[in-house]
Parts: C-alpha cells; structure tokens; sequence
C-alpha cells in the first residue's frame, strides 16, 4: 500500500478534554479506523524555541512523546480533519512509504 509515515511531537504537559494530547490522538485515530499507532517516550529533545525538555525523576511534565502511524491517504486526511476540527497546533512530519504486511492473507 502507499500512504504516509506521519508522527506527531508534542510533551506529558500538552493535554485536551483531561488527557495528555499524545494519549489523545493514539485514542482518535483508533476510533476513525487507523490500524496502528505507536505512543514513544523520549528522554530528551529540544523543540522550535531551542528549549530542552527532558524527563525528570519528580517530574514528567516535559518529558517529549511522538506518536507514528503509517496511513493511506484517506486516513491522513481524517486524522488532519479532526485536528484541525480541534483547533491543535502541533509540530508533524508527513512522509510518502510504502508499507504492508510481510505475508498477506
């Protein structure tokens, strides 16, 4: 199939309707249909104001999260609809693969 890689960056303090915005969108793009995402905690990062944000033992706020999903086109564009929709503003990268399973039924 051909479709997109997308991935979501965002941190534990970002939340929407009491969850954290990653735990959200794992959450939305289950319910429109997309066949899996990945939720990753990193360590470490720094974003677009140059500020690093780590994870602390007492204190996860700032600790960063992406959420990857590989999608048709049809699923990108649900998935932006709903985010647009919510009015979010979060930093993505959009890359064209080719993906599928190893044995097809």
């Amino acid at each position: 199939m051909q479709g997109y890689k997308l991935t979501f960056f965002t941190q534990q303090d970002r939340t929407i309707h009491g969850q954290t915005l990653a735990q959200w969108i794992l959450q939305q793009s289950q319910r429109i249909g997309i066949r899996g995402a990945t939720l990753t905690a990193g360590s470490e990062g720094f974003g677009h104001d140059q500020k690093l944000h780590s994870i602390h033992f007492f204190d996860l706020a700032e600790q960063p999260l992406q959420v990857t999903m590989a999608v048709t086109r049809e699923e990108s564009d649900k998935i932006f609809a709903l985010l647009k929709q919510e009015k979010l503003n979060i930093f993505y990268t959009k890359a064209a693969i080719e993906f599928g399973m190893t044995l097809e039924n």
